[in-house]
């Protein structure tokens, strides 16, 4: 069985240290694939932490994976050794259930349920390991294609930030004529409003200050914002046809939801720790939507991935060592990476 070096951590203070773990052989339908880069998501420091729950430990996360298949099973019929792929979220599912069918696999209510990329059980019954690593062993079924036209280093982003931020944008209709809020402009944020410009929308970043402004216009986006502004909410009242919030700390909806247009959507992909609370009467008075998006399915991540490789919408990235992980975490929560720590696996 394969052996990769990879970076672990043993507790919630997230000292990230070097360590060996194995991978299993592939099996018929299975590839092994060399990891080159591993993006650094704030769901990894979450995890990490134990702020979403309980956290098995020692601990190897990343969920956006970007390498080349070395191996193949011998029933492997999806792609063939020197091939770029890629791994999100999850690294299997039943794909018996009415989701899985669905091509919502994130959602899989069969046995087993879905099997997250780390931080699970796998199907043979041992915990599952992240992309920190050099390798991984995973269902051909659940890998993405990745087109040469995304820069290799910058791509992996896209497995988990990109897919959060397609996957409501397609799924609420943007396009020409509709206007468009991406709510905070960090990893996910910034990717955003790339997409939302590239499939025509009229873009508006609303950010706590104005000190990321030129790079959100250069993303794409007309119109920026800084929420700490008192004359923000006024201006922007009832502006919008779909708001995405990409902001993991507690925001005050009532005021959110007062700058959608009639019939308008709050879409929620940031998930703060703490529970959020709002007044009816701002869902009510204007016939306003609510919701919530978890990542998306292997379909329409690969969708994501191909509109992203034919309108150039590249993640910004700052390429880090191993060493650097532990220091990279408190710089992501202090909000001091543009826009997010691609891990280059050769470091290790």
């Amino acid at each position: 069985m394969p052996e990769v070096l990879a970076f672990a951590t043993d507790d919630a203070s997230c000292q990230f240290h070097r360590t060996t773990i194995t991978r299993r052989e592939p099996g018929p339908t299975e590839v092994f694939f060399e990891v080159a880069y591993a993006g650094i998501c704030h769901s990894d420091i979450h995890t990490a932490k134990g702020e979403w729950g309980p956290t098995t430990y020692p601990l190897v996360p990343g969920h956006e994976l970007a390498g080349i298949v070395t191996e193949v099973g011998s029933a492997v019929n999806k792609v063939q050794i020197g091939d770029r792929v890629g791994v999100g979220c999850f690294v299997d599912s039943c794909r018996a259930c009415e989701n899985c069918r669905a091509g919502q696999e994130q959602f899989c209510t069969g046995p087993g349920r879905t099997i997250w990329t780390y931080g699970a059980r796998g199907r043979d019954g041992l915990p599952t390991a992240g992309g920190y690593s050099q390798g991984i062993t995973v269902e051909q079924d659940y890998l993405i294609r990745l087109p040469d036209a995304i820069p290799f280093e910058a791509v992996a982003p896209l497995l988990c930030a990109g897919i959060t931020l397609y996957s409501p944008l397609k799924r609420w209709g943007v396009g020409p004529g509709t206007k468009v809020a991406i709510v905070g402009m960090g990893g996910l944020g910034h990717v955003g409003v790339q997409i939302a410009a590239k499939l025509g929308a009229e873009v508006t970043v609303i950010s706590q200050s104005l000190a990321k402004e030129a790079d959100g216009l250069r993303f794409g986006a007309t119109h920026y914002y800084a929420m700490s502004d008192p004359a923000t909410r006024k201006a922007l009242r009832s502006s919008f046809d779909l708001m995405i919030s990409t902001v993991a700390a507690d925001s005050n909806l009532d005021d959110l939801l007062g700058m959608l247009r009639v019939g308008g959507a709050l879409v929620d992909v940031g998930l703060p720790e703490a529970p959020s609370t709002l007044r009816l009467g701002s869902l009510i008075g204007g016939n306003r939507v609510l919701a919530g998006s978890q990542i998306g399915g292997i379909a329409e991540t690969q969708e994501m991935i191909n509109f992203c490789a034919e309108h150039g919408v590249v993640p910004q990235v700052e390429i880090i060592s191993g060493d650097e992980i532990t220091g990279a975490y408190d710089k992501v929560i202090n909000s001091q990476v543009r826009y997010r720590y691609v891990i280059d696996t050769s470091t290790f």
